[in-house]
């Protein structure tokens, strides 16, 4: 091919470069309502969305907490393999990018050789030497003109993929750094009930001491001192049962801060902290605040650019191919005389494949029509856990102001029960029958307000922790290779 017609097909092919066979991209309308139904008085008015970006945890004012967050980001196994995985990504971006530049390679060759006498087809007479030199040194150039598109979708679907895959880290890191504040708050609710269970039995304690004076004084009967010491050993049994759910929890945060559980310990501390007041903002934000759902955006995006990939495929493929060098039986490798060299065309054209092709095309589009399901899935999931941990936190504190008041008649009534007890008015049955129920609105109090800041914990992940879609990377930074050392947070 002439050098004028070289450059006719490379021209021609910048014209067709900008064709792509991918359908327009868009994501499905989705039903997004004007507020969240589940709201109470004590959500804030205005969301704070302005207010700075920071580590969420800190909205619970937690020093323990504080500490214990930024050891998971750093020792964490399952987040160093979804790193790792973001980086996997990256480099299949890159891959892809990589088709859009000619590639070029460089060949060299020193061999001796030795032909056989009675090679086939060589006479005895040929002229052929038996021994020879075969070197070579050159290069190959190839550069594929992309027609239809076919390699830039898959640059878009690689780049889309690899934010994808950012987004699944963020939801990673989200998901284990809220487990991480589930277990330490289900941990101080374990002290702050073990507190309360050692005040008990010590107050049990004292409560079986003054039957058993006035048993021995001839004043009650072994049947109040038998009660009372059952309601003691009972109390112990459950802080006994406390201490191994709370040893449990204490491992389990261990795990999630990179350290084993013989290695590490957290002192007991009998306080629970408040639910902090988090603003959710409209829902229409929590399309760009959930990284879950970025990232089935972008698996959307990448299935859709797949479908133009696949439909390429039915076009002809034209590759401009060259190479070159110098060739001698000696080491003369820099004559001019022993050049070489070689450029054209390649062209390729599907005639007939079985349906080969269609059915890449169908599965293409098939795998987009999933990954729109699963985008709508997620959005609908997400609205549902915004919903279920707002109403969690109106209805918990609700139930708390009431349990709070229950505690209080319980006690009132304890004292009185103790009092008549005393004056020898009542049977220690009134005393045990007053007993078992503060008990046990106690323990409902605490349990309140540890499952009050879970919800809390529980609606920051449903939020999204924070995080924005403007901490996707670029395309650019998708296709970047390098390790990952993002580590940016984002609080609400």
């Amino acid at each position: 091919m002439s050098r004028r017609g070289l450059l006719a097909a490379a021209s021609l092919g910048l014209l067709l470069g900008a064709c792509s066979m991918a359908p327009a991209y868009q994501p499905p309308p989705l039903p997004i309502p004007p507020a969240y139904k589940e709201d109470g008085p004590w959500r804030p008015a205005q969301p704070a969305d302005g207010q700075p970006r920071g580590p969420w945890w800190a909205r619970f004012g937690d020093a323990d907490l504080n500490r214990l967050e930024p050891q998971l980001d750093a020792a964490n196994p399952d987040l160093a393999a979804a790193v790792a995985r973001y980086d996997q990504a990256r480099a299949f971006a890159a891959r892809a990018e990589s088709g859009l530049l000619p590639q070029l390679d460089a060949q060299g060759e020193l061999s001796a050789n030795k032909q056989s006498a009675h090679r086939p087809l060589r006479s005895s007479g040929s002229s052929q030497p038996t021994y020879y030199g075969a070197n070579q040194i050159g290069g190959v150039a190839s550069y594929e003109v992309d027609f239809w598109g076919q390699i830039r979708n898959q640059v878009t679907a690689g780049k889309a993929l690899a934010q994808a895959s950012a987004a699944g880290l963020a939801s990673a890191r989200l998901s284990l750094e809220t487990e991480l504040a589930s277990d330490y708050f289900a941990l101080r609710g374990l002290d702050a009930d073990a507190k309360l269970l050692d005040d008990t039995v010590d107050a049990y304690q004292k409560a079986l001491e003054l039957t058993q004076r006035l048993f021995d004084g001839k004043l009650v009967s072994s049947m109040d001192v038998s009660r009372a010491q059952t309601q003691l050993e009972t109390a112990r049994a459950q802080a006994s049962d406390v201490a191994g759910r709370r040893a449990m929890l204490e491992h389990a945060v261990a795990i999630l801060v990179g350290q084993p559980p013989a290695a590490f310990s957290l002192p007991a501390r009998p306080d629970v902290a408040p639910a902090p007041a988090i603003p959710t903002g409209l829902p229409s934000d929590l399309l760009q605040r959930r990284p879950d759902i970025a990232s089935a955006e972008r698996q959307m995006m990448a299935a859709n650019a797949q479908i133009g990939v696949a439909r390429a495929a039915f076009y002809p493929s034209l590759s401009i191919n060259a190479l070159g060098g110098t060739q001698s039986t000696d080491l003369n490798l820099l004559s001019a005389a022993n050049s070489f060299w070689a450029v054209g065309p390649n062209v390729s054209l599907p005639i007939f494949d079985g349906g080969l092709l269609k059915a890449q095309e169908s599965t293409a589009w098939a795998r987009f029509r999933e990954t729109s399901a699963d985008y709508r899935s997620t959005v609908l999931k997400a609205f549902a856990e915004v919903e279920d941990n707002l109403a969690q936190l109106h209805w918990l504190g609700q139930e708390t102001s009431q349990e709070d008041a229950a505690v209080q008649a319980a006690q009132h009534t304890l004292d009185v029960a103790l009092n008549l007890y005393r004056q020898g008015a009542d049977s220690y049955l009134d005393v045990v029958t007053a007993q078992t129920p503060l008990l046990q609105a106690q323990q409902q109090a605490l349990d309140l307000r540890t499952r009050r800041v879970l919800a809390a914990v529980g609606l920051i992940r449903a939020l999204g922790g924070g995080w924005d879609t403007i901490d996707l990377p670029s395309s650019a930074q998708a296709a970047k290779l390098g390790q990952n050392n993002v580590t940016s947070r984002a609080g609400l």
